[in-house]
Parts: C-alpha cells; sequence; structure tokens
C-alpha cells in the first residue's frame, strides 16, 4: 500500500492532482473556522460548549458542513444548497419535458443543466442564509443558550451576513468544481467526506470522556462491523447479461459482443436517508410555528409531535424513519432507472438479454429484477439509517456516535470512488494500479 502511494506521488501529473485536492480541502476547512461578519464568535463557542445541538435537519446540515453551521462561519451552510439544487433539476427531469430533452443531448445539455444547477444553489443558499440567521437570532440554532449569537440586530449587518452565507456556498460549489477538473475527481463528494471525518476524532473523544474506554472500544467494534457492511452491499450488484449481434456497416463486421448491465442493490445511494431526515422534520418545524401563548394550554396535536416526532428514541420516529427510508428508494430508483428507455437503447444497437425478447419483454425483466434488488437495498439503507438512533438507546451516544447513518455510507461511498480513480489513472502509466 505505501509503496503505491509512493508511486502516485511520483508521477509528476498524479501528484500535481493530488497536492491540488489537498490544498483545497485545506482551504475550505479553513473556511469553516472563520466566523461570520457580525457574529460573536466568543459566545458562539460557549454556546457549543453547554448548549444542545438540534436534530433533525439542523443536525443533517452542521454534518455536511463540517461543523460550521452551529458555528455561523462563512461556510456555515456547507455544500447542502448545492446537494438540494442537484436533486432538484434531477427531479424535474419527470415533469418538465425540457429537461429531459436537455439530459438527452448529451455534454451540451448536460452543461446546461449543470447551469441551471448552479443558479438554483444561489437561490436557495440566499433561502437557507436568511434562515440561518432568524435561528441564530431566536435563539432555535443552539437551544439552551442565552447568550447572543448576532449581537447587532441592524439591516446592514443582516444583509451582509447573508451575503456572506450566500458567497461562501458559492465559493464551496466552484472549489468542488475545480477539484473535478484539475484535481482527483468527485469533487463535491470529496468536500462531504472531508467535513464528515473532521468530526471524528472530536466524535470519538468525547464517546471516551463521557461514557470510557469500555464504550469507546464497543463504538469502534460496531463502526468496522458497518463500514465491512457498507462495503459488501455497495460493491454488491447484478449482473444481467447482454448480447450484441453481429451487423455489416460498409465492410466491416460490428457487435459479436457480450457484456452486462450493472444493477447496484444500492442505486440510490444516501438520497433516501436525506429525504427521510427532512421530511421527518417538517412535522417539528410545523410544531415550532404553533406553540401556544404564555399561560395558554399546548394544542394536543402539537403536544403528540413533539413527544413523538422530535426524539430520535421514540419507537414511532423510528418506525417512520424506516418506512420512509423504504418508500424513498423505491422512489428514487424508479425516477433515476427507467428500464424502457435501457429497452430501447439497447434494441437501436442490436443488443438483447439471452432469453428475452426485445423491445417491452426486456423492459418489463428489467423492471422486474430492479423491483426485487431494490428491496434488500432498502432495507440494508433503513438498517444502516438507524444504527445511531439505536445507539442513542443502548449507550446514549447519539450526539457523538459517528459510525452510521448518512456519515458512513457517504465516507465509504466516496472513498471506494476516489480510490477507483486514482487506481485508474496509475494504471495509465503504470502496469499496477494502486490496489492489487
Amino acid at each position: 500500500m505505501l509503496s503505491a502511494f509512493g508511486r502516485a506521488f511520483r508521477t509528476p501529473d498524479l501528484r500535481r492532482k493530488l497536492l491540488f485536492t489537498l490544498g483545497i480541502i485545506t482551504i475550505f476547512r479553513l473556511g469553516a473556522f472563520i466566523p461570520s461578519p457580525g457574529v460573536n464568535y466568543q459566545n458562539v463557542q460557549q454556546c457549543l460548549s453547554t448548549g444542545q445541538t438540534q436534530g433533525g435537519i439542523y443536525q443533517l446540515v452542521n454534518l455536511f458542513s463540517g461543523g460550521a453551521l452551529l458555528q455561523v462561519s462563512i461556510f456555515a451552510l456547507g455544500i447542502m444548497p448545492y446537494i438540494t439544487a442537484s436533486i432538484i433539476v434531477q427531479l424535474l427531469r419527470v415533469v418538465i419535458p425540457r429537461f429531459q430533452q436537455l439530459h438527452e443531448e448529451g455534454a451540451s445539455g448536460q452543461s446546461k443543466l449543470t447551469q441551471y444547477t448552479r443558479y438554483l444553489t444561489i437561490a436557495l443558499g440566499l433561502l437557507n442564509a436568511t434562515t440561518l440567521v432568524s435561528l441564530a437570532r431566536s435563539g432555535q440554532l443552539l437551544p439552551g443558550c442565552n447568550l447572543p449569537i448576532i449581537p447587532d440586530n441592524s439591516v446592514i449587518t443582516t444583509i451582509l451576513i447573508i451575503i456572506t452565507l450566500t458567497a461562501g456556498t458559492g465559493l464551496i460549489m466552484w472549489m468542488g468544481e475545480l477539484v473535478t477538473e484539475k484535481g482527483v475527481g468527485n469533487g463535491m463528494s470529496l468536500l462531504i467526506f472531508t467535513a464528515i471525518a473532521a468530526g471524528f476524532p472530536t466524535s470519538l473523544g468525547a464517546i471516551w470522556t463521557s461514557q470510557g474506554p469500555g464504550t469507546f472500544f464497543l463504538v469502534l467494534a460496531i463502526g468496522l462491523l458497518t463500514v465491512a457492511l457498507v462495503v459488501f452491499v455497495e460493491q454488491s450488484q447484478r449482473r444481467i447479461p447482454v448480447q450484441y449481434a453481429k451487423r455489416m456497416i460498409g465492410r466491416r463486421t460490428v457487435g459479436g459482443t457480450s457484456t452486462y448491465i450493472p444493477i447496484k442493490v444500492n442505486m440510490a445511494g444516501v438520497i433516501p436517508v436525506i429525504f427521510a431526515s427532512s421530511m421527518l422534520y417538517l412535522p417539528a418545524l410545523i410544531s415550532q410555528f404553533n406553540q401556544p401563548q404564555p399561560g395558554q394550554p399546548v394544542q394536543p396535536w402539537v403536544e403528540w409531535i413533539n413527544n413523538n416526532l422530535t426524539r430520535g428514541d421514540h419507537p414511532i420516529y423510528m418506525a417512520l424513519y424506516f418506512a420512509m427510508i423504504v418508500f424513498f428508494t423505491y422512489f428514487y430508483v424508479a425516477i433515476t432507472f427507467n428500464p424502457e428507455e435501457v429497452s430501447d437503447n439497447m434494441k437501436k444497437y442490436g443488443g438483447f438479454i439471452p432469453g428475452i425478447r426485445a423491445g417491452k419483454p426486456t423492459a418489463d425483466y428489467l423492471q422486474y429484477v430492479l423491483s426485487r434488488i431494490t428491496l434488500p437495498g432498502a432495507i440494508y439503507l433503513g438498517f444502516v439509517a438507524l444504527i445511531p438512533l439505536v445507539a442513542l438507546v443502548l449507550i446514549n451516544a447519539n450526539q457523538n456516535f459517528p459510525f452510521g447513518g448518512t456519515s458512513i455510507l457517504i465516507m465509504v461511498g466516496v472513498g471506494l470512488e476516489t480510490v477507483k480513480q486514482i487506481d485508474a489513472q496509475l494504471q495509465q502509466r503504470h502496469y499496477e494500479g494502486l490496489l492489487r
């Protein structure tokens, strides 16, 4: 392994890409600790040491920002607006025919969709920045802390903070695209990986301090088993054989080859977990806007939401979380993988599945395989996402439990993809890749 990394850094082109990627990651992490103008950094640090962080979407966004959200730094919004914009543009392909046409046009159409994603990212950044400033002033961002995070309530300060946070989102988006073009690739994913990995030492240290060595080593053992499970499932796929008939084009004979369609067990990635987390936060958000006036009784439905849908250790919350992950897994896979489109492309180029007739029978067969292979993938996603909630019940380590849920899915997936890309670039210059 060490010799493989040595070969990577001895290759001038690959060394330049690796150093450029490390430089962008360093800038990204430095920006997470630079406070926004108008924010009292001392009060924020004191609140973080004494207050309790919010659950739900706050915790998810704080995870993706590497802890920058709760510090209200210039990179507080992180990469979350870009992720949301990308998902929205992808889903709009089903609703807006123009978006689907652009998707089918190739590189030129993809560049236009990317431009739309950038515009939507800035718009969502403005919206999220305004919400974050409102939460910071109302005390809902760091509950349990009475110190003012933004002492100056003037309009100029508010506009300056919103512009700074939005500009931070645009800068992160630009740095991610730079890593994709001039670095090792997967720019946005690598920035998310860096933000999540940055919180691991602090989380493990907090478990050692608060729970003791026994719980610490138990968490490490659970983490290793979880990583092994995620690697196994993420690499699992169903390969559907495809054969191409021989055709004469001029004086040449083309076709006659055999290949396969790889259908992964987890085709949806981490998107269903993000969807489910966001949807489960909505009831808590609605209840916050329906709190009674001082001296007035709490409405029964608001009390039920507060008791059952805002606590991760409640059985109703866990059951809904698991069910929504399964639902969104099927929903997202149905949008991103179109059996009819795959069948038409195969038929256009003379391909067929052995034993299956071309056309509609092929599409029906692909749908049959897809619907059955998605079930274990959905159950696997729900199981991994529930690990931090189960840890809250068993060892009371929800806030500091790093191995589970969205974090481990992203880290393992991005890590595997990055290693594959470095390995492929090494094999272009050497007979051996990064891994033998």
